[in-house]
């Protein structure tokens, strides 16, 4: 059966993802507030960061370019996210509604293992 291969399918959906979300960190001010609720320093230029690594990593991994490299600052920021965002859950509505609000952010990390590992073995040969 000829079709095209898994990691593909996977960089693809990581991809886009990350593409979508760096978009949207650009142009939807509520990005700001919320930003700014997390506590980080200059949170507006945290966000600009975050929203241009997201869209350039992401374009990289859909185009299967420079992936070893592109991973990394990807899962920086999602273990930043599961960091600020959603371990916190764990302390104020239970273990439970922390799993379920940081279900896709886990997806994506081992998503992007998955990524980095496929890109470490190209790296290889």
């Amino acid at each position: 059966m000829k079709g095209m291969h898994v990691t593909k399918w996977i960089c693809y959906a990581t991809g886009y993802v990350f593409i979508i979300s760096g978009m949207m960190k650009l142009i939807n001010p509520d990005f700001r507030e919320i930003f700014a609720g997390i506590g980080l320093p200059f949170p507006e230029v945290i966000l600009l960061l975050v929203a241009l690594v997201e869209l350039g990593c992401g374009m990289l991994i859909a185009g299967r370019m420079y992936m070893y490299v592109a991973v990394a600052p990807l899962l920086f920021i999602m273990l930043g996210a599961l960091y600020f965002t959603k371990v916190p859950l764990i302390g104020t509505t239970g273990f439970l509604n922390f799993a379920f609000q940081a279900r896709l952010d886990i997806v994506l990390v081992i998503m992007l293992l998955l990524i980095w590992q496929y890109a470490r073995g190209l790296k290889a040969t």
